[in-house]
């Protein structure tokens, strides 16, 4: 169970709180107003992170890592400065504040602009803790390893799996966050990924295939694998008969097809083509080394028609469950849920609190993210999702509305060019749709588009009932680079039109 406080509310793991937390951010921060910065933060933070994997029912690898460390942040004549450490003393806090002032200086010479950040209303002392029942850190590693285990023998036992793959990693994120302005936080987060990838092998032709689980990670706890939250039974008895139909399903014939996208695949469009396009220091060219700079440029700001007038999307890192979810950001910031896409149009940018005082777009919507106590903190994505319709279709009332279609299930391989404007995108599995009904599972499928005609395209949205949360732990940016944890909502969809390639054929093969 989760540690819980008298009120029976979660509570900070009490072996964080048990750091000296308060001394160290005084010292850090007291030295850095003595040296005569203009803004100083101080982060104390602790990651946990285990992963499991099992091949064939045997575990494979088992790891359990922690990351912990103090990093000071601060602005001294307009010029940013960044130092950390791994000595949890007050002195050694003080010198780190002492080695962030120095970079300050040094970098004066070569900074061609000055260092300003928004205001942001002072929070005081508060505490924040996401939304999960069980601790995956309280579950011991051999029951973990023997749910996987069970999980992979229950496939393996059918004829029509060869081979399966099972990975669980989870995380749990505390930080300690105090700036000159007086905000404190104090928070924690708890996230999994679990995953099985089953695969067949015709030992005759040598060809392979493979059907991965579709759910996807969540800011929850062990909870989630119980069988509490989803119906792991369920998705793992269709596996079998989903794979050995994928194998023997034709190869499909390239063209131009209606495709109803299921948000199992359409979260991973969402986070290419939208998520990264619409960080606000990727389309002003702040960022552009790691996955270039976006098609969404600052000018197109309230005039860019994204995409067709049933298209919102918003951007949330409050959202319950979500991977980018947290009560404050790396800068202090109270987190928020604002329109990014609406009506179809461009109306808003992911922001940290540089980027919202450099073009005065008033207050930052707490998009500041470090993935370790070792990096300077990076404007990262928030929760960036797709809204259903109120009254919207079901999936199934979607699909009976084409004549001629396919139906998109599951992530797996992407690409985007360095605009995030030109892309394609495969999944785990792809229907053939005739006459509104479903016909049989196809091979080898991409849709390929840009970004403007793929949303442009989109004609119908589902319900709320169609609606899910995907996402994935490992968004990367930055050099040297960072990780990120960030989910994207979506509801099924309905897309017009769309040039639909064969894979193997595009190979060469």
């Amino acid at each position: 169970m989760p540690e819980t406080d008298s009120a029976g509310n979660r509570a900070i793991d009490e072996t964080f709180l048990a750091l000296p937390l308060r001394q160290l951010a005084d010292a850090a921060l007291q030295r850095a107003r003595d040296l005569g910065v203009e803004h100083v933060d101080f982060r104390l933070e602790r990651v946990r992170g285990e992963m499991l994997r099992l091949h064939d029912g045997a575990v494979e690898s088992a790891i359990d890592a922690d990351d912990i460390g103090l990093a000071v942040r601060v602005v001294r004549d307009g010029t940013w400065g960044f130092a950390a450490g791994i000595d949890l003393t007050p002195d050694a806090a003080a010198r780190v504040a002492e080695q962030a002032v120095d970079v300050a200086t040094v970098s004066r010479s070569v900074n061609r602009e000055r260092i300003e950040l928004a205001d942001e209303p002072v929070h005081g002392d508060v505490t924040w803790v996401s939304a999960y029942d069980v601790d995956p850190f309280t579950v011991s590693t051999r029951e973990k390893a023997d749910r996987l285990k069970e999980w992979s023998e229950r496939l393996l036992a059918d004829d029509r799996v060869h081979h399966v793959d099972a990975t669980l990693f989870q995380v749990k994120e505390n930080k300690f966050y105090a700036d000159s302005a007086g905000t404190v936080t104090t928070q924690q987060r708890v996230r999994l990924l679990p995953q099985v990838t089953a695969v067949r092998v015709d030992s005759e032709t040598g060809q392979f295939e493979t059907m991965r689980t579709i759910a996807p990670p969540v800011g929850r706890g062990y909870e989630y694998l119980t069988g509490a939250v989803r119906d792991w039974d369920a998705e793992l008895a269709e596996i079998p008969e989903l794979l050995a139909e994928k194998m023997a399903s034709p190869s499909v014939e390239p063209g131009s097809y209606d495709l109803i996208v299921d948000p199992s695949n359409l979260w991973l469009t969402i986070h290419e083509s939208i998520g990264h396009a619409t960080e606000l220091d990727r389309a002003l060219g702040y960022e552009a080394a790691y996955a270039g700079t976006s098609f969404a440029t600052f000018d197109k700001l309230g005039t860019l028609q994204y995409g067709s007038p049933i298209m919102n999307v918003t951007g949330d890192r409050t959202a319950e469950h979500g991977l980018a979810t947290v009560g404050y950001d790396d800068e202090g910031v109270e987190t928020q849920r604002w329109d990014i896409v609406r009506g179809g149009l461009l109306v808003g940018y992911q922001l940290d609190r540089r980027m919202a005082r450099l073009k005065e777009l008033g207050r930052s919507n707490g998009c500041a993210f470090a993935d370790s106590p070792g990096h300077m903190p990076l404007q990262r994505m928030a929760n960036v999702s797709l809204q259903s319709a109120p009254d919207g279709p079901s999936t199934q009332q979607l699909i009976s509305g084409i004549e001629d279609g396919i139906y998109v299930v599951g992530d797996k391989s992407w690409s985007i060019d360095m605009q995030r404007y030109n892309f394609q995108f495969t999944g785990q599995r792809f229907y053939r749709i005739r006459g509104g009904r479903i016909v049989g599972q196809l091979r080898d499928v991409a849709y390929q588009a840009t970004t403007t005609d793929f949303w442009n395209s989109m004609e119908a949205v589902g319900g709320p009932h169609t609606y899910v949360l995907g996402g994935a732990f490992n968004c990367g940016k930055g050099q040297p680079g960072q990780i990120a944890p960030v989910s994207h909502g979506c509801p099924s969809a309905l897309f017009r039109a769309v040039r639909i390639l064969n894979t193997v054929q595009e190979a060469g093969r």
